[in-house]
This record gives structure tokens, sequence and C-alpha cells, in this order.
């Protein structure tokens, strides 16, 4: 079974900054609800990472990438 669902990250200055089980429809039917940038992301799609909140969006490979860890002291 395959899940249907369509999941989008608001990406504010490149950093995932929410996630949401929305449409891509409802979105542009609400935009005072879903202000600023809205990119769809996808749980199942070879050699693409899922979004999460404090991820970046590489607008050049269309991926949401993990944060670089902090320099230990």
């Amino acid at each position: 079974m395959s899940d249907t669902r369509t999941y989008f990250a608001q990406v504010t200055n490149n950093i995932v900054t929410n996630v949401h089980v929305v449409t891509q429809e409802f979105i542009n039917e609400n935009p005072e609800r879903y202000t600023g940038i809205w990119i769809e992301t996808f749980i199942d799609l070879p050699d693409k990472n899922y979004a999460g909140i404090g991820m970046i969006y590489d607008e050049a490979t269309n991926n949401f990438l993990y944060p670089p860890e902090p320099d230990q002291p």
C-alpha cells in the first residue's frame, strides 16, 4: 500500500522551519495560512532526504541537507 499523502516544508533563508501534511492546492488556496516558501518533500524518494526542522534546503540539488555538526572544543 502506497502513501498518497503529500508533505511540504516551509523554508526561510534556506532553513526548514515547519513541515506539514498538506496538498499544494490547499497551500495555494490559503496564502494567509501558508506564508512564505513551501517546498514538497518526500519520505521515500531515493537519493533525497525528507525535510526536518532545522535542515538546510539546497536549491541546486533540490534536496534537504543535515546541518553541519558544530565544532567540538
